[in-house]
């Protein structure tokens, strides 16, 4: 597994930083975030460290699929059951927890947490913080698939890597956890209202009903004239560092 670390300069200095994790969606590697986003001059004036993981294993003898939703370079962040996915495609364990002590046992790092990520990785961050009460501080989105068991991307994943069973896919779906959570973390999504997947494998509104049903508090933002593209990200990701040193500082 490849990933990429930015260390701030109080990092280098010596300080004990947190760190925000961001996962990145389809097609992508741990590069295209910290190529494109911008994400660099936000982390040293927050003091943050950023790791940003690749999004699925990689390698001869890791199954793939020739679909560029499915296999490697889309891991969909879960612990896959079935084969023959479930040998390698074990992504949950590894952002939740192998990635994270390793992160803090060889770098300057607290164990002070954020979690954020795009598209897919929007929805690897949604259930991360969700399934791992108290291991997060805040967490962010940008144009996540909040409810996979109920739009085709989703779908044709967790049938692959999860089996028949639908009932077992619920463990790994943002609007059916957000039910069920066990804390309240700072929530914020932002979704480009013109963005091309929007409407079939996004539906943004599910996750904000769903929050809204069980009063979690999230700040869900529209922004008309946006994509689903790197532009967006950065054009809001000040936002979104802001949002988590604040919750990162409080910790």
């Amino acid at each position: 597994m490849k990933f990429a670390v930015y260390l701030p300069p109080q990092a280098l200095e010596g300080a004990r930083c947190p760190v925000l994790y961001w996962l990145s969606g389809l097609t992508c590697t741990e590069q295209n975030f910290i190529t494109k986003a911008g994400a660099q001059r936000l982390a040293a004036l927050h003091g943050l460290i950023v790791v940003a993981p690749d999004t699925s294993p990689r390698g001869e003898g890791v199954a793939d699929d020739p679909g560029y939703d499915l296999g490697q370079g889309a891991g969909f962040y879960l612990d896959a059951t079935a084969a023959p996915w479930k040998e390698h495609f074990q992504m949950q364990s590894y952002v939740s927890r192998e990635l994270p002590d390793l992160i803090e046992t060889s770098f300057t790092a607290s164990s002070a947490r954020a979690i954020s990520g795009h598209s897919m990785g929007g929805h690897g961050a949604l259930i991360t913080a969700f399934r791992n009460p108290g291991r997060y501080k805040s967490v962010s989105a940008f144009s996540p698939i909040v409810a996979p068991t109920q739009v085709p991307w989703g779908q044709k994943a967790f049938e692959a890597y999860l089996g028949a069973d639908r009932d077992s896919w619920k463990q790994w779906d943002a609007v059916a956890l957000i039910a069920s959570a066990r804390e309240q973390l700072p929530l914020l999504v932002d979704q480009g209202a013109d963005d091309q997947f929007l409407t079939q494998h996004l539906r943004p509104e599910l996750l904000e009903s769903a929050a809204q049903e069980v009063g979690y508090p999230i700040t869900m933002r529209m922004h008309s004239g946006y994509d689903h593209s790197y532009y967006f990200i950065a054009s809001f990701l000040e936002d979104h560092f802001a949002h988590h040193a604040k919750a990162l500082r409080a910790a």
